[in-house]
């Protein structure tokens, strides 16, 4: 293991070395975001079909996404990726379709996709637990599409170092696990928008929503880095206003499909389209008596780590999503509990509600992703199961967590991590130089940290690295969900700035695990999945701006 580094030390000089302006000292990136949203446009880069306003659209697209495999070429039928890709692609296959969406969307059946569907990732990890994989890690850069995970690497490198395909500058982008790496990209489409639901009942009023889901390649594009002729058809439109044939999938449906394999309506958390609960990958691997765990940068539930092992009918109950993530009597489990994660990590600390109606009539006031009287109920010390580690003052966030899995482990007990800043409850963004001074993003403000949050708050790399300590030391396989949610608070923010930097903080995260398998197994027991739930509609119009060129 690395030396612990002098953190207060370095968290100082982070939050207090501002003197001389990012700009001054040569931060590219913060510079470029700084003026494109002084001035409402920028040469460079624009989010949305309109060239002329930067910040004209600020949620998700229905574009392709791309997957990175390690430890699946040539891995079995099922395992390598070339099984659900190419000739092999569900969308050349009016039969897969209906498998997939109970139908055959408008405008989706393709004979020349190369394309598998999002669900096809469930598809490929239940095939490598048959196939006698023993580590199976899910990581979700959440919001990054192509185009974000080209202006990081092209920050990282200083140059623009690919215009398609796979692409280099990162550590995910280059590392090859041994020659087991393999590279695709997926449909992310939901089955439906405009599902109506009651939180209270646990009911779906309305099976099959209002706007069917589905993939058009003429209007969409071939692949991530080429357009296709319709450019309001990823935001599911057809014009400003007017809903298109297909809508554009949010972040519920997308890890439902990707942590249990099935296509569902926005806003669902593992619950099919006509209200069915479904099972997960997680729930399905710990009867069978693995380790299963869930990490995010973002609040514990909000819904990629909620779609990892909960069930609601909406992604917003997100204090009965956490009672499921814990093991505790739910909304949807009143009177036999989910049995809940070993580890559980991630944010949500210091963000407080007195109301919130959407989480139904059992809303407790206060942390609106974790009600005081469950964190009370979990404690090891209240004869609960977890050893819970918080913000701390004066306290390392990342030596704390690192401890806490240790004794943990040790005493036979789980792993609970709280953390988070502000109102929103997100870790502190690291910014595309690393020196947690984000630029402002599209309202015009920009965050700003102490050192003692800094300090505070493990980063996504620290997470996992305790996630591993705590789950490689015990003699059994494991399940872990890392998730870099902070992707797409940043995108839906229209912030350069914080968005490569979340995306270099869950590069280090991989690193963490690549590391891990290298040190403590190999690829041909281990099972890593890297990519997006959906993007956003980021446009490089001169990417070598984001290297200093002009």
């Amino acid at each position: 293991m690395r030396p612990e580094t002098p953190r207060l030390l370095t968290c100082l000089l982070l939050a207090f070395a501002s003197v001389v302006s990012a700009a001054d000292a040569g931060d590219v990136v913060h510079d470029l975001q700084q003026r494109a949203i002084e001035e409402g446009r920028s040469d460079a880069a624009h989010w949305g079909n309109a060239p002329d306003r930067y910040t004209a659209w600020g949620t998700h697209t229905n574009r392709l996404i791309p997957i990175y495999t390690f430890g699946t070429k040539d891995a079995g039928d099922g395992v390598d990726l070339r099984h659900w890709t190419g000739e092999n692609s569900p969308y050349r296959s009016e039969q897969a379709l209906r498998r997939l969406y109970g139908k055959v969307p408008a405008d989706t059946l393709n004979p020349e996709a190369v394309y598998c569907d999002q669900a096809n990732l469930a598809d490929i990890q239940r095939a490598a637990i048959e196939a006698g994989k023993k580590h199976i890690f899910v990581v979700v850069f959440d919001g990054m599409d192509w185009q974000t995970t080209q202006a990081a690497a092209i920050a990282s490198t200083g140059r623009v170092p690919y215009t398609s395909g796979r692409g280099t500058g990162l550590h995910f982008l280059d590392y090859m696990a041994d020659g087991s790496s393999q590279y695709g990209f997926m449909v992310a489409a939901p089955h439906n928008q405009g599902t109506s639901v009651d939180v209270d009942t646990q009911t779906v009023r309305n099976p099959g929503g209002v706007q069917p889901g589905g993939y058009d390649v003429a209007k969409a594009g071939p692949n991530p880095w080429t357009a296709g002729n319709d450019s309001w058809y990823p935001m599911g439109l057809v014009g400003e206003k007017e809903a298109g044939p297909h809508p554009y999938p949010d972040s519920a449906a997308t890890a439902t499909a990707i942590c249990a394999g099935v296509k569902t309506y926005n806003g669902s958390i593992n619950v099919g389209p006509t209200g069915e609960r479904v099972s997960t990958i997680a729930h399905e691997v710990q009867q069978d008596g693995w380790l299963v765990g869930a990490i995010s940068s973002v609040p514990i539930s909000h819904a990629t780590p909620a779609s990892a092992y909960g069930h609601n009918v909406t992604r917003n109950d997100y204090q009965d999503i956490t009672r499921d993530l814990l093991g505790l009597p739910s909304i949807s489990h009143p009177d036999h509990p989910l049995p809940g994660l070993d580890v559980l990590i991630g944010a949500g600390f210091g963000a407080t509600r007195d109301n919130d109606r959407n989480q139904g009539e059992n809303y407790v006031p206060g942390n609106r992703y974790l009600a005081g009287e469950d964190l009370e109920a979990i404690d090891i010390a209240n004869g609960g199961k977890y050893r819970t580690v918080l913000p701390t003052p004066g306290v390392d966030g990342g030596t704390a967590l690192r401890e806490a899995a240790g004794q943990a482990a040790a005493n036979g007990e789980r792993l609970f991590g709280f953390f988070g800043i502000g109102r929103y409850g997100h870790l502190p963004f690291q910014t595309a130089d690393g020196d947690y001074q984000p630029a402002p993003g599209r309202s015009g403000k920009a965050e700003s940290y102490s050192a003692e949050e800094l300090l505070q708050n493990p980063t996504l790399a620290e997470m996992t690295t305790a996630a591993l300590e705590y789950l490689g030391a015990h003699d059994k396989p494991f399940w872990l969900l890392v998730e870099s949610g902070d992707v797409d608070w940043a995108n839906h923010d229209n912030n350069l700035d914080n968005s490569i930097g979340a995306v270099r903080s869950g590069d280090d995260a991989v690193k963490v695990i690549t590391d891990w398998v290298e040190e403590n197994s190999d690829w041909s027991e281990s099972l890593m999945i890297v990519t997006a739930d959906h993007g956003h509609y980021l446009n490089l119009v001169q990417p070598e701006a984001l290297a200093g060129g002009e």
